[in-house]
């Protein structure tokens, strides 16, 4: 079984139209096609966006009974999938459940009838979260043939701020950071790579990082320490009733670029302090980008054994603040800006408490 990387995340939403029109005209990212009870998707609407490697599908349901209304009513808006492309979905399927991953279907196949096959299949994941294991054959430009209904790209912005998706940070209760980290390990042959204990205002947090054997799919798990003052991490787990992803990372090639757009289109962002600027220099060495662009937008910046990290954190677009953004540029770095956990914190905590920045 290969797992090559990410090929989307399907959001379950309460206004599949309403998220899309968000994400379209703030992050670039455009209507790509669409599924519902005229292509075979009862009782749900869904919409794939897109751009470059990120494709993104929003889904509500149309019915009471349909997985997405119940997902959004205990969840609100939030990752429900991740699918991970695979080389053969049935013998990864076959493979996850003789590991002890639970079923929850079996593969089926779809098919244009000429070039385009994908098969899909799914087991459970963490929370309430399930991965989709994907397999494709043919033009990329068909997503799921037959349930999803390729359109012409919506109109939108032309730039093309975002490569792909990073990472995704996953919130777990405490006690569940270890077996969910022996999961991964044991039955999808993820590796840990990096974990850590973050002590903030009193807060604490531990941290491990499971990643693919490809290196293309990564998950920064996070757990609350229920001996420290309760912080975010509590804050998340009880807003969102349980696990789930806390955000998501999309990867640009020049974040000053792309933070400097979508501030222009509306897009709220975490601030951090004077005083973290003025540090940097000390902390992380010289910075291509001149330190007062960095503040004006307020990226952070991390550095670890290969290169630097650029960074910055949206705010919640959900009514829970729950699930936001991370725009992410890499100059060789590999890890995840444990050096910012701080200066996050502090901004995530003067946005939590309506401070003004």
């Amino acid at each position: 079984m290969e797992i090559y990387g990410i090929d989307h995340v399907e959001l379950y939403v309460g206004d599949a139209k309403q998220a899309a029109f968000y994400l379209a005209h703030a992050f670039g990212l455009q209507v790509h096609g669409q599924g519902g009870p005229e292509t075979g998707l009862a009782d749900q609407r869904s919409l794939l966006l897109r751009e470059s490697a990120v494709q993104i599908v929003l889904t509500s349901g149309l019915a009471s009974t349909h997985p997405a209304a119940a997902y959004v009513q205990r969840h609100g808006d939030g990752v429900a999938v991740v699918g991970l492309e695979v080389d053969n979905a049935s013998v990864a399927y076959t493979e996850l459940l003789a590991r002890g991953a639970e079923s929850v279907a079996e593969p089926v196949t779809y098919t244009d009838g000429q070039e385009t096959t994908v098969v899909i299949a799914e087991v459970a994941g963490f929370g309430d979260v399930i991965h989709r294991l994907v397999e494709r054959h043919g033009p990329r430009r068909e997503f799921l043939p037959g349930a999803i209904q390729i359109t012409e790209p919506s109109k939108g912005p032309d730039e093309k701020l975002f490569s792909e998706i990073d990472h995704l940070a996953i919130c777990v209760p405490s006690g569940q950071l270890k077996p969910t980290v022996e999961f991964y390990e044991n039955v999808f042959g993820f590796l840990p790579i990096f974990d850590e204990y973050i002590e903030v205002a009193g807060q604490g947090m531990e941290s491990t990082v499971v990643q693919s054997p490809s290196k293309h799919v990564t998950f920064t798990l996070i757990e609350p320490d229920p001996n420290r003052r309760p912080g975010q991490i509590n804050d998340f787990l009880s807003w969102h009733a349980g696990a789930g992803v806390q955000h998501i990372a999309l990867r640009t090639s020049d974040i000053v670029e792309a933070v400097s757009t979508l501030k222009e289109r509306g897009v709220n962002f975490l601030a951090s302090p004077s005083a973290y600027y003025r540090a940097l220099p000390d902390r992380v060495g010289e910075v291509e980008t001149p330190i007062e662009a960095l503040e004006e937008l307020g990226i952070l910046v991390d550095r670890d054994h290969w290169g630097q990290l650029l960074q910055i954190f949206t705010e919640s677009m959900h009514v829970r603040r729950t699930l936001f953004l991370e725009i992410i540029e890499r100059r060789g770095a590999m890890t995840f800006g444990s050096g910012n956990i701080k200066a996050l914190y502090e901004a995530k905590e003067r946005e939590l408490q309506g401070v003004e920045v």
